[in-house]
This record gives structure tokens, sequence and C-alpha cells, in this order.
């Protein structure tokens, strides 16, 4: 499976700043205009969700004393710290919770930004290519953030099981959406980090918080995309089998009829559901993939451009540098030049998330 950048992955460090959390008391969320952002949370949860916030941060401080990505003892559980903005940059995510308790990043896709900052978390249910970019971080108020890979078996299974209250219904039509993390979700993840400071604890307690965190998240609005990507049956269960198969056969030419019999419905219904759902029709999801791949592998493992473009796929390799230009914005060489000139090449290895 291709790696990508992730979107945690550039997400700054812990909270050393005590006064973020006077911010969330006084309802305080200095975001820009035109971007969706997490709404804060109401005065009269303020109290639960600053103690909640601060226990949270301390132990992702505890857990992340130094810059970069931090793997855990928890399988798919990431921490971050980020001391330092970054250039936007194309990254993917796969399904995933992110959890912010400091510092500002935004994440763009299909003309939609969402800017995360304090106890705020975005959610994926599937599979995107999207931008990233890290608008707040410095050394004295770091970035922090935990990245939750979803499993989505077990989603599956908790809802084939359980009567889950549904939240309020509202309009998702993209598979990644922003909210402002409710008091419960962040004691869950709180109570998922403690295990950390007792490893032996991991095996009997880690599957059983880890669908509280799901419970949680499907109890939001912004959990109602997951829910119906996770029901067997549903258009979006549907469109996303093909979005996995995309995914797992970027390299293969794209033929629209094979996509669809994946997804058992005709092919302009995939092409409606397919861009409703990443806001990219199939062909430009694939050519994302491919191009991001070749980069990683430019970059990463000095494969020079020819190589990398019949690796991912393309026939022609004057197509390849004429799509790379258009989409990274100068031709491959210049750009992985570039790119190993801003010292890129350490952030894009530690922002290889595992495929789930």
């Amino acid at each position: 499976m291709p790696r990508f950048p992730d979107t945690a992955d550039s997400l700054p460090n812990p909270a050393s700043r005590p006064d973020f959390v006077h911010h969330l008391a006084a309802g305080v969320v200095p975001w820009e205009r035109g971007e969706t952002v997490a709404k804060p949370v109401l005065r009269t949860a303020t109290s639960t969700a600053m103690e909640a916030m601060t226990v949270l941060a301390s132990r992702l401080a505890a857990h992340a004393p130094s810059v970069g990505e931090h793997s855990t003892a928890i399988p798919g559980l990431l921490l971050f710290r980020r001391t330092q903005t970054t250039a936007c940059y194309r990254a993917a995510v796969e399904p995933s919770l992110t959890v912010f308790v400091q510092g500002k990043k935004r994440m763009s896709l299909g003309g939609t930004a969402y800017l995360c900052g304090p106890s705020s978390f975005f959610l994926s249910s599937i599979d995107v290519p999207i931008e990233s970019q890290i608008v707040e971080a410095s050394e004295d108020v770091p970035l922090l953030s935990m990245l939750l890979r979803l499993d989505m078996s077990m989603v599956r299974e908790m809802l084939n099981r359980e009567e889950l209250p549904e939240a309020e219904a509202r309009s998702q039509p993209r598979g990644v959406a922003i909210g402002q993390a409710p008091d419960g979700l962040l004691r869950a993840c709180s109570r998922l980090m403690e295990l950390l400071d007792t490893p032996e604890d991991i095996p009997f307690l880690s599957h059983l918080i880890q669908r509280e965190i799901i419970y949680r998240i499907l109890k939001t609005p912004q959990g109602t995309r997951l829910r119906t990507i996770a029901t067997t049956g549903d258009l979006s269960n549907r469109t996303a089998r093909a979005v996995t198969w995309l995914r797992n056969n970027y390299t293969k030419p794209l033929h629209m009829e094979e996509l669809a019999g994946v997804a058992r419905m005709g092919v302009s219904t995939l092409h409606h559901q397919f861009r409703a759902l990443t806001a990219m029709s199939p062909l430009q999801y694939q050519k994302q993939l491919r191009l991001q791949r070749a980069r990683e592998r430019m970059l990463m493992d000095g494969v020079d451009a020819t190589s990398a473009a019949y690796e991912v796929g393309y026939e022609s390799v004057s197509q390849f540098n004429r799509e790379y230009s258009r989409f990274f914005g100068q031709p491959p060489m210049r750009d992985i030049k570039a790119l190993r000139a801003t010292n890129v090449v350490a952030a894009s290895s530690e922002a290889n998330l595992p495929a789930s």
C-alpha cells in the first residue's frame, strides 16, 4: 500500500501554555472567515470541558515529549508534537479520528477548508487525498494532537448489534468532518492515553475504550457519515467500497464499469456518489494517488522520475511530467530538490501512516 503524508502528522505540540483553557472558557475561537470550523463549547459545559482538555493535554505532553510523530503501544494510536508552521502540502488521510489540544491546522478538501484548533476533532470516514497546513505552532505553544485509526469492522459490528442513538441529522456530503469534541469523547481519549502508563492493561482495556470512543463519535452530528459508510447496503457504504478498491488498485487502468461493479451501482450513480463523498471523480482520485505515491518514492527512496512514473501506472513519461507539474506546481526533479532543501524528508517519512 502507498504511504502518504498524514494529516495528523503535520500537527504541532503539547499544551505547554496554561492560558489555552481560558480561551475555551471565554468561548473565544478566533477562526478565519470562509472556513469550516468547530463551534465553541457552550458556557454551561465549559468547566467539564476545561477539566477534560487539561487532563488530555497533560497526558499528550508527557507521552510526546519531543517534536515529531510518536508511535505507541496501542495499535493505531499516534501522538504528534509540532513547533513550526508549514506551507500547504498534499497529504492523505484514512478512516481516523484526530483530536487537537493545542495549535491550529488547516485541512482542505474540494475547496472546503477545515480549521482545527484546541478541543476540536477531525473525523475522516474514508481514505482521501487532502491539502494540509500547520498554521499555528511554536516552541512555546506547540501543536499537540492524537490520531486514532478507526477499526471499521468494529464500527460495523457495533451498528449491527446495538441500537445506537442517532444525533441530529445534518447534511454531510463529504467523507470528512470537523467538530467540537464533547466532554465524553475527551474523557474517553484521556482514558485511552492513561493506558500507556500501564502497558499490561492495554490488551484487556484498549479494545473496550476504543469502542467507547467510536460510540461517542457516532453520537455526534459529525458521526452521521461514518454511520452510513459503515452500514452495509447504504449508498455511502457501497461508494466507500469503490474508494477502497481504487486505493488498492490505483496502478491499474481505470474502467468505470468494473469499478461500478465493485460498488454494485450504475456508472452515473457511482460518479455522483463518489464526487459527493471525496469531492473528486474516480479518475481524479486515481491520479492524485499515483502522483502522491510517485512523489514519495522519489523523495524517500531516491527513485528517478521515469521509474516512478512507470511504477505508479503511467504509460507515458511526458504525460506524467505534465500532470505532476500541474498538480505540485513544478516538474518532478525540481520539486524533489526544493522539498529536500526545505528539509521535508523527515516530516514526510513521519507522516506515512500504515494502511488500514
